[in-house]
């Protein structure tokens, strides 16, 4: 069998993210009858490509605005697209979010309003709830980024600082019919974790919110903590009257790209195992990785190679030097200190979004010499991760992914492609 082991890995990449792109996943969902007027709104990495959809498939009026991350924009006629910060909110995602507000505000039951969501609309959509400034939430933001909380503990806390979570979109709307459209970048796919749920029933509460950021360490302003001991803090509750006419549904998710990649790899004549979406720390979800790679090759155990160990999911990054890197980086700098070279396997770890963290890469590939070649060139696996730069690690190996914004984004795509080799002895 030949096979170039890293381009075929670019291939595996390449198809997950494609399996979620919108230009491929959204118009089979949308309503039957798209006649008629309808306002469009949105938030996300996906928002403008997803509005380019609606565009053409929609046969009446069309008007809306949407925002999405500085570089992520697309091309559209009647719907505004509107750039902003990501991942810590600016006055830009401040003032658009107002917008929205505004559009969506003395709708009647005869309006219908498409919202696009998919991942990176929490901090793009950026509202505060009363009394709490932006420079607040870019404070808290930043702290929780660095903390390792997880996606859904992080949204905890922003949807109980907005004005516009929470549901809180979804009950500005009423009595419109709202169709949300979600593409899902967090584990689970819970609609209420997607971009922190503008529009759907949150069972979460503001005394959790609290309890996340003590959890963390994170020092809060006594405006926050009064706010999130306030009831009107609480968002919207399941059984709300003002969503019964909020429809959501999922329209791509982390598992339909792995499954795409699995079956492109069977093609290329590797057998796949797919472990699913995956949360921890990026560095110990890599040593699980090594080992489950390992015992592959001493072993054939759980399966045999020629295979691909496919995963996805959102890891997190406890920030502890000041390196550069994310989550991808990070994972595989773990994942080339854990296996020093083993011979025959070959990783890539990338954001389908196109940006690793707050990088400009997506991501990055590893090879069997990684390890020599970065140390040949004095560099030690152990200390970058001790000083979290991936980033830097696999810069100066000339291994960085970059594929530029892909304007959508179902998270991490992790696959460690392992080679036919000579057997061992157990």
């Amino acid at each position: 069998m030949s096979v170039d082991p890293q381009q075929l890995l670019r291939e595996l990449f390449a198809t997950a993210i494609d399996a979620a792109h919108p230009q491929h996943v959204l118009e089979a969902h949308l309503p039957k009858d798209r006649s008629g007027r309808v306002i469009v709104i949105g938030a996300g990495k996906a928002a403008a490509a997803m509005a380019q959809v609606v565009e053409r498939c929609w046969h009446g009026e069309v008007s809306g605005l949407v925002v999405t991350r500085y570089g992520h924009g697309a091309p559209c006629e009647k719907i505004e697209v509107v750039e902003a910060a990501h991942p810590v909110p600016d006055a830009a995602g401040l003032a658009v979010a107002k917008r929205v507000l505004e559009l969506v505000s003395d709708l009647s039951e005869d309006d219908r309003v498409i919202f696009l969501l998919s991942g990176g609309g929490s901090a793009l959509l950026a509202l505060p709830a009363a009394g709490i400034t932006l420079a607040d939430k870019q404070s808290i933001n930043k702290a929780l980024l660095k903390s390792g909380a997880t996606i859904g503990e992080m949204n905890c806390v922003r949807k109980h600082l907005s004005a516009i979570k929470g549901g809180r979109l979804g009950k500005a709307c009423w009595p419109a019919t709202v169709y949300t459209y979600a593409i899902s970048d967090v584990p689970g796919d819970l609609a209420t974790v997607i971009a922190s749920g503008p529009t759907v029933a949150d069972p979460s509460t503001s005394a959790e919110a609290l309890a996340i950021l003590k959890r963390y360490g994170i020092e809060v302003p006594a405006s926050v903590r009064t706010w999130l001991q306030n009831p009107e803090s609480e968002t919207v509750k399941p059984g709300d009257p003002s969503l019964a006419r909020s429809h959501f549904q999922l329209i791509a998710r982390p598992q339909q790209s792995l499954e795409a990649a699995a079956v492109k790899a069977r093609q290329a004549g590797f057998s796949p195992l797919i472990l699913g979406d995956l949360e921890g720390e990026s560095r110990d979800v890599a040593k699980v990785h090594a080992g489950i790679a390992r015992q592959i090759v001493q072993h054939g155990q759980p399966l045999a190679a020629p295979c691909v160990i496919l995963s996805g999911g959102e890891t997190t990054v406890t920030v502890r030097g000041n390196g550069r890197g994310g989550r991808n980086a990070e994972f595989l700098l773990s994942l080339t200190d854990s296996l020093k070279g083993l011979p025959g396997v070959y990783a890539l770890a990338g954001d389908t979004d196109g940006i690793d963290g707050s990088e400009d890469n997506a991501g990055a590939i590893m090879t069997p010499d990684s390890y020599a070649r970065a140390a040949a060139l004095g560099l030690s696996a152990s200390d970058e991760l001790d000083n979290n730069n991936g980033y830097g690690y696999f810069a100066a190996l000339d291994a960085l992914i970059v594929t530029e914004p892909t304007r959508t984004n179902v998270n991490d795509f992790r696959a460690i492609l392992i080679l036919e080799s000579p057997k061992h002895d157990a």
